[in-house]
Order: structure tokens, then C-alpha cells, then sequence
């Protein structure tokens, strides 16, 4: 069987928990993940505090295969994700010249401010994680991959990073329009989740026109469990339609 790839995520700033700015990244790093073989297993989210971030990194790395952080690399007061991780990994942190290189391309000497400069601190032995976009990289040391908040930046660091990942069997998904309420098929469901131990089945209601509706995710890295699992839950709604037709 080929082996389970696990991944935490850790969303850092203060600006995430206050509300001040709407999280768009981990909707895209969960189906990004999903879709080449890595399951994200959690996610938190902590402020600019450094011995928050460092507590959470430390936990989340040791239970998962990957770690991967948003947020905290730029170049502020506030952002301190660098000297955060270097401090989770017990290494010193520097100036890192091939940032520096890079910085000098793209910014004039003018611009290239104390603040800015900033950006260029990584641990020492941190691998860099390219960035397309604005051209100063994250980073990846352990199994930790340090991407910028900025959505669109951390599309390209992730981009970057995803061909060197250690990825995993898949996980397979069928989703199932039921036509009813949870509430109507929520005992069958039940059932057939007990009958079906190695496929998760999860319930989705939704508003349809104004009416109350459900859709039905079944899951599982086996095909034929995931068939088998997806026939049961077609049988239960055909007799429960069948039913409520006879009682109607």
C-alpha cells in the first residue's frame, strides 16, 4: 500500500485573527494538496507572537510529514515568521546572500531599505522556495515550508515547492445530490457508515431554490470500497424517494 503523506498548516498573523483580512489560502492549499496526493490534517492559526508560532510550529512538524506556514515574511515589525522558525529549529539566522542577490535586481539601492532587507533573514540551512511573482523566495528547512500570506504569492511559492514533495495515494471522492433534507436520511446514512468503515462519508446541506437539500461525499483511497459505499447510498435515496412517492 502506498504510504500516507500528511500535512499541518499553520496561518500566522494578527490581521487573520482579527478579521481585518479574510483567510483565502487554505481552501487553496487543502484542494492543492488533496489533488496531488498530501492530506492536509490540520490547521491553525496563531498570532505575530513569536512563542506562539514557535510552539505551534514544533507540535505540527512533529506529527506530520510537511508543515507548511502563511504569513509573517515580509517586511515589517510584525513579521517575525523567520526568526520564529529558526528559533523552533534551535539554528542561528543571517542574511542569506542569494536573497540578497535577488533583492539587489529588482530594488535600487535607495529602495533597498533596512526594511526591506529584512526579507532577506533566513535560518541557516534553509533550502529558498522560488517566487515568481515578487521574486523574494520563502524558504524550507526540516520539513517546513515558509510561504508569504499574499495570496497570489503563495500560489507561485507553493507551485515551487509541490515537485520536490513526497507525495502519497490519492484520495478518491464521488459526491451524491440526495434530493432531501439531511434531517430525512441522516439514520440510513448512519448505517451504511457503519457498514462501510474504511470509506468516510460526509453530509452537506444546502439551500436549492429556497428548499432544503443535501449533498453526499464519499470518500476513500480504495475504488472499490468507494463504489461499493457510493451504490449503498444511491440504494438508501432510491427507497427513501420510492417511499415518500407510495406515502404521497
Amino acid at each position: 500500500m502506498d504510504e500516507i503523506v500528511t500535512a499541518g498548516l499553520l496561518v500566522i498573523g494578527d490581521e487573520i485573527l482579527s478579521g481585518r483580512t479574510k483567510d483565502k489560502n487554505i481552501g487553496y492549499i487543502a484542494e492543492y494538496l488533496t489533488n496531488i496526493g498530501i492530506d492536509l490534517s490540520e490547521v491553525r492559526v496563531v498570532p505575530d507572537v513569536e512563542e506562539e508560532i514557535v510552539d505551534a510550529l514544533n507540535a505540527l512538524r512533529q506529527r506530520y510529514t510537511y508543515v507548511f506556514t502563511t504569513g509573517g515574511i515580509g517586511p515589517t515589525h510584525d513579521d517575525i515568521t523567520a526568526d520564529a522558525v529558526a528559533k523552533a529549529f534551535g539554528v542561528p539566522i543571517d542574511y542569506d546572500e542569494r536573497i540578497v542577490s535577488l533583492m539587489r535586481a529588482r530594488f535600487t539601492d535607495t529602495d533597498l531599505n533596512e526594511a526591506r532587507m529584512r526579507m532577506a533573514r533566513v535560518p541557516r540551512g534553509a533550502d529558498l522556495v522560488a517566487n515568481s511573482v515578487s521574486k523574494v523566495p520563502g524558504f524550507w528547512i526540516g520539513n517546513v515550508i515558509v510561504m508569504a500570506g499574499v495570496p497570489q504569492i503563495m500560489h507561485s511559492m507553493l507551485d515551487a515547492a509541490a515537485p520536490k514533495l513526497k507525495t502519497g495515494r490519492k484520495m478518491l471522492s464521488e459526491t451524491i445530490h440526495a434530493g432531501m433534507r439531511e434531517g430525512d436520511i441522516g439514520t440510513p446514512l448512519a448505517e451504511i457508515a457503519r457498514a462501510h468503515k474504511d470509506v468516510m462519508i460526509g453530509s452537506y446541506p444546502f439551500s436549492n431554490g429556497g428548499l432544503p437539500d443535501t449533498n453526499l461525499v464519499v470518500r476513500s483511497r480504495d475504488p472499490k470500497a468507494l463504489a461499493d459505499a457510493k451504490t449503498a447510498v444511491e440504494t438508501m435515496l432510491e427507497r427513501l424517494r420510492a417511499h415518500s412517492a407510495a406515502k404521497g
